[in-house]
């Protein structure tokens, strides 16, 4: 036996009693202990982030229009003020009825209270908010019959039969934003190539587009309008979460999915406002949720679906997210520098 092999042996069976020594002892317990801390906070962050909204929902500045002398306006801003709180509606004096409808259509405001010498009218939006459309119907009922009351409701943007109470297009938010974040991380770790990467991107926010309006539009009802408008506002909504999960990816790796689907999964969805309105989400997060995909995406659609347009800001914000994406996407990784270098 040569000098060499036992010196080999010899290192051998060190390295064998140092991994069973490891094995022995096994994770240090700060380690467990800190895995629990980490598992318990991002769970309390995922419970309030679900449940805080929905708990302390409620309509704050709700913007309607009013067709009724001044003092008569005054007089149903206290009332509303006494039984729904001084912010929970915006009251906004319109010319006449026409006015009112041409506001409603535009998206300005989601209802108005018409009176005049012939009688009052409340004119809600059922699409636009079904949370909003029932509280404007309970307050059309308490109208004081000295001003008119109670006040005969005429929804001028019904949801669709197959749909009455508009959770089909709320209950697609969540979809969107998964398959946002599974496009872009499919894309950018299972895809090599920049040029591939981008296609493949378009290619699966275009499919799941296809899909999720079929779903929603062709077998549940949910959806008005035109289909290929509709997919093209999810395609566009895909887009820009996989956008972002894309350029994460590039520049983090597997960590960005998870940075992705904090903002958009956490923050995005239930601060969407998608199922009551951003006026129902409490005070300034309802703003914040449509400055997000999930919420600019459902405002977006609501528009698009079943009034004159007045998508335009929602579809600025996903087109601001999708450039946000592709920028932090095109620039230069670390690797690809020092292969320059």
């Amino acid at each position: 036996m040569t000098v060499q092999t036992v010196r080999d042996r010899y290192e051998n069976a060190g390295e064998t009693s140092e991994t069973a020594t490891k094995m022995r002892v096994g994770t240090p317990w700060s380690r467990i202990a800190g895995m629990v801390l980490g598992v318990a906070a991002l769970l309390f962050v995922v419970a309030t982030a679900f449940s805080w909204p929905a708990l302390n929902s409620g309509p704050h500045q709700v913007p309607v229009a009013v067709v009724a002398p001044e003092p008569v306006v005054e007089q149903i801003g206290g009332q509303v003020a006494q039984g729904l709180g001084e912010d929970a509606l915006d009251l906004q004096p319109v010319a006449d009825r026409a006015a009112a409808e041409a506001a409603i259509a535009d998206r300005e405001v989601y209802g108005a209270i018409v009176l005049g010498p012939d009688g009052g009218e409340m004119l809600t939006a059922s699409a636009a908010s079904p949370a909003i459309a029932q509280l404007l119907g309970q307050l059309a009922s308490s109208v004081p019959a000295q001003v008119g009351g109670p006040l005969p409701v005429t929804d001028l943007a019904p949801l669709p039969a197959g749909d009455p109470r508009g959770a089909g297009l709320a209950s697609a938010v969540l979809p969107l934003v998964i398959a946002g974040i599974v496009s872009g991380a499919a894309s950018g770790l299972a895809v090599r190539g920049r040029g591939r990467q981008l296609s493949t991107l378009g290619l699966l926010a275009v499919a799941a587009a296809l899909v999720l309006t079929s779903v929603s539009q062709l077998w549940l009802g949910a959806l008005e309008g035109s289909f290929w408008v509709n997919a093209g506002v999810l395609a566009l909504g895909v887009a820009s979460v996989g956008a972002v999960a894309l350029g994460l990816v590039s520049r983090l790796g597997l960590p960005g999915v998870g940075l992705t689907a904090l903002v958009m999964v956490l923050l995005g969805s239930p601060f969407s406002g998608a199922a009551t309105g951003p006026e129902m989400v409490p005070v300034g997060w309802g703003t914040f949720g449509q400055l997000l995909p999930p919420g600019a995406t459902g405002t977006a659609l609501r528009s698009v679906s079943w009034f004159d347009g007045a998508a335009w800001p929602a579809l600025l914000v996903l087109v601001c997210w999708l450039v946000v994406g592709l920028v932090l996407f095109a620039l230069p990784t670390r690797r690809a520098a020092a292969a320059s270098q």
